[in-house]
C-alpha cells in the first residue's frame, strides 16, 4: 500500500552529489549529556525571528520582482493551471481535523540542547543534513503528525534555519524522511539536485505568512504556494534546486517560478490584513515550492488570523497574474 504522506515524493528523481556542507555518517547524533539545557523549548518569542536578517539582501528570496519582465509563456501556463482558480489561505487559527491551521515553528536561542535525527524507511538520507539539530522535543510538528508533518526550527542567535519533513518525535530525537540546514547569514542553497523539507529544495520558513508580519506592517518575501504534480514541469529555476518527474512542455510550471499579482489589481475593498498579503505578491510574488492542492498559499497558524478575512482571498484568482520571466529551467 503507497504510504500517503509520501506520495508526493515517489515523483522525485533521486539525484545524489556528495557535499561538504553535511555532516558525515561517522558523526555522533546523541545530544550532550554534559550541556545543562533542557530539552523542552525556552521562552523564545515567535516575533523575534522577524528581528534577524533571513538571508543576506541579495538573496534570490529577497529580490523585488516589481519591474520584472513578464514570461513569454505567462498566459498559456495560467491557463492550463486554471485562470479561476482562487488563492487558498493554508493557514488561520484555531483547529481543522484537531490541528493548528498551518505549517508551525518555533524560535530557539543558542542555548537550545541538540537532538540526534534519523531516518524512516522511506526518507532521503543521501539527500539531507544529517543532525543533530537544536530543536526542542516538544516543537510543534505540522498537522499533530497527519500530512507533511513539517517541524522547524529558528535559531534566531546564530541565524540558522533547521527543517524537517515526515517527522516523529521519538525516543531523544525526531524520526525523519529528510532534513534540511540553511544559515540565514549567507547565500547558501541546497546541493544542486538535493531535495530539502519541501520537494523543490526551498527552505519552508523564509516562504510562510507569519502573523507577526502583519503586526510589523510588511511582508518583504515571496509566499510559497503549490500546485498539483500534473501542472508542474519536471525541472526547476534557481534558487529551487530539485524537480518531480514529469512532463515538459510550455504550459508548465517549474519549481522555484514566481508569479505576480498585476500592479494594476485593485486592493482597496481588502481589509488591512489581506492588503498586506497581497501587496506582498506585488512586490516579491509567489514561488512554487511544492506538490500539493491548487493555488494553495502557506502560512503559520495563529489565534489572531481571522478565518473569515482570510477566505477574501479566493476572491483573487489566477487572471490577476502574471508569471515573471524566467531563469533558465534544469531539468535533471
Amino acid at each position: 500500500m503507497i504510504n500517503l504522506l509520501n506520495l508526493k515524493r515517489l515523483f522525485i528523481v533521486p539525484i545524489v552529489i556528495l557535499s561538504t556542507s553535511c555532516s558525515s555518517e561517522s558523526d555522533t547524533i546523541l545530544p550532550d549529556e554534559s550541556e545543562s539545557n533542557e530539552l523542552s523549548s525556552e521562552s523564545v518569542e515567535l516575533s523575534s525571528a522577524e528581528n534577524i536578517q533571513i538571508f543576506p539582501s541579495n538573496h534570490p528570496l529577497n529580490k523585488e520582482v516589481t519591474n520584472s519582465p513578464v514570461d513569454l509563456h505567462s498566459n498559456i501556463i495560467l491557463e492550463n493551471i486554471g485562470l479561476n482558480s482562487g488563492l487558498f489561505a493554508d493557514f488561520g487559527s484555531g483547529l481543522y481535523n484537531d490541528a493548528p491551521i498551518g505549517i508551525p515553528y518555533t524560535v530557539v536561542d543558542g542555548g537550545q540542547q541538540n537532538v540526534p535525527i534519523t531516518f524512516n524507511e522511506n526518507g532521503y538520507p543521501s539527500e539531507s543534513d544529517k543532525g543533530p539539530f537544536p530543536i526542542p522535543l516538544d516543537a510543534p510538528i505540522e498537522g499533530n503528525g497527519k500530512g507533511d508533518s513539517h517541524v522547524i526550527s529558528v535559531d534566531v542567535e546564530n541565524g540558522m534555519l533547521y527543517e524537517l519533513f515526515n517527522s516523529k518525535q521519538v525516543g531523544t530525537g525526531f524520526e525523519v524522511s529528510s532534513a534540511a540546514v540553511f544559515d540565514l547569514n549567507e547565500n547558501t542553497f541546497r546541493p544542486d539536485g538535493w531535495t530539502s523539507a519541501d520537494a523543490a529544495g526551498l527552505p519552508i520558513f523564509p516562504l510562510l505568512v507569519r502573523y507577526s508580519e502583519i503586526e510589523k506592517g510588511e511582508i518583504d518575501h515571496p509566499i510559497r504556494f503549490t500546485i498539483p504534480r500534473s501542472k508542474i514541469y519536471e525541472g526547476y529555476i534557481h534558487p529551487a534546486r530539485h524537480l518531480v518527474s514529469g512532463n515538459t512542455n510550455d504550459q508548465l510550471l517549474p519549481f522555484g517560478a514566481v508569479l505576480r499579482l498585476k500592479s494594476t489589481f485593485d486592493t482597496s475593498d481588502f481589509s488591512e490584513t489581506n492588503k498586506i498579503i497581497l501587496q506582498a505578491m506585488k512586490k516579491y510574488g509567489l514561488i512554487l515550492a511544492d506538490v500539493g492542492s491548487n493555488m494553495f498559499i502557506s502560512g503559520a497558524p495563529d489565534d489572531n488570523w481571522d478565518n473569515d478575512d482570510l477566505r477574501a482571498l479566493r476572491n483573487v484568482t489566477l487572471n490577476n497574474f502574471e508569471v515573471i520571466q524566467m531563469g533558465e529551467i534544469t531539468t535533471k
